[in-house]
């Protein structure tokens, strides 16, 4: 196992403090001044726009919201946060950020890949605004992008799915059924972000044998956990000892079957053994995507006037921008050969030697 490689790396920071808000935004400045008063104490004013299905997903935006939590914290930047309740809004979110000017806001960060099509009408409107997107590229020289390789750390899903369903193997309240060797993946809504997932897991269930069987399905949103539910039931009840979630909130409905059928289920963004500890008894590992990483480097950037408008940064295993990070409550039980394979796998990805598919046509 590589040195550098824990398994509690990545813990969830502490939970916030009640948020007052903008009129037409959810959330707003917490802790720190909001520079209302004209104080200098403020290094930077930050407007953050989430991705739909919001906050309280234990995901994908509670992970971008722990990124402004962590600036916050030691650069002393004042807020707004914004939860659009479709896509529709995002480019009225956007602009109301752009267009302020009590305050005027030094980054406008815009969390998803379905944020892009607005982006890229919004950021030239408002050519001195800087902004910074996550998941997509937006080819404007006031917007810094930021990708991860999500197909990677998936890769590593997919080995530790693949070794544990070829066992006889209990842990907390789930077990694999030794009659079965199939797994399952769960996506929320199409798109090329989520078939990186998609693939990667695909691909690291074939590199440890190809008798293992995945089983997908998308269920076309962030936040239909009884969606997710179904969705995964289906494959517990069809043989599935695992299941895979890259799909928010949904991704609750996952857990949910995996307690219901006495099985496994693997999180995603964060650490969601203990974001979503009721379901701790099953989820064996989760998918770690850093994305506080890409919101509290691209605000210290504009801190330190360095705004990295016009390019994209790729967050990778190599960054230790996504990772496979082992269960809170259970993750301890798997066995040492098993993380043995995970680790090996994860350094031979770093050194190029098994280069990971990005889409399910295997290119």
């Amino acid at each position: 196992m590589a040195s550098d490689f824990d398994r509690r790396r990545f813990l969830k920071a502490a939970s916030a403090a009640g948020l007052v808000g903008l009129a037409g935004c959810s959330g707003g400045p917490s802790g720190g001044s909001d520079g209302s008063d004209g104080s200098d104490d403020v290094s930077a004013t930050v407007g953050i726009v989430y991705s739909d299905g919001g906050l309280g997903d234990n995901s994908f935006n509670d992970a971008a919201q722990q990124g402004i939590f962590q600036a916050e914290e030691e650069f002393g930047i004042a807020y707004d946060e914004s939860e659009p309740d479709g896509a529709g809004e995002f480019e009225q979110f956007q602009q109301q950020y752009a267009g302020s000017t009590d305050p005027a806001y030094d980054l406008v960060c815009t969390i998803g890949f379905n944020q892009g099509d607005a982006l890229t009408e919004t950021a030239p409107e408002y050519a001195d605004q800087n902004f910074m997107i996550v998941d997509t590229e937006v080819d404007e020289p006031n917007v810094a992008s930021y990708l991860f390789r999500e197909h990677q750390g998936s890769f590593l899903m997919g080995v530790l799915a693949a070794e544990l369903t070829q066992m006889d193997f209990s842990a907390g309240a789930g077990s694999t059924d030794t009659d079965s060797t199939e797994v399952g993946f769960v996506g929320g809504v199409d798109s090329p972000v989520i078939r990186r997932f998609q693939a990667g897991f695909e691909a690291g269930v074939e590199y440890v044998s190809e008798d293992v069987s995945v089983t997908t399905s998308y269920v076309g949103s962030y936040a239909d956990p009884s969606g997710g539910q179904e969705a995964a039931l289906s494959m517990y009840q069809g043989g599935a000892d695992i299941v895979y979630h890259a799909s928010g909130a949904t991704g609750v409905g996952v857990f949910q079957a995996a307690e219901e059928e006495g099985r496994f289920a693997f999180g995603v963004d964060q650490d969601q053994s203990i974001s979503d500890d009721s379901f701790a008894d099953v989820i064996l590992a989760s998918m770690v995507k850093r994305v506080d990483t890409a919101v509290y480097e691209s605000i210290s950037n504009v801190i330190d006037d360095a705004h990295q408008g016009g390019s994209t940064v790729a967050l990778g295993l190599e960054s230790n921008g996504v990772e496979c990070v082992y269960g809170d409550q259970i993750g301890d039980d798997v066995p040492d050969e098993v993380v043995t394979a995970v680790s090996d796998a994860r350094d031979e990805i770093i050194a190029g030697n098994i280069d990971v598919p990005e889409t399910t046509d295997g290119n």
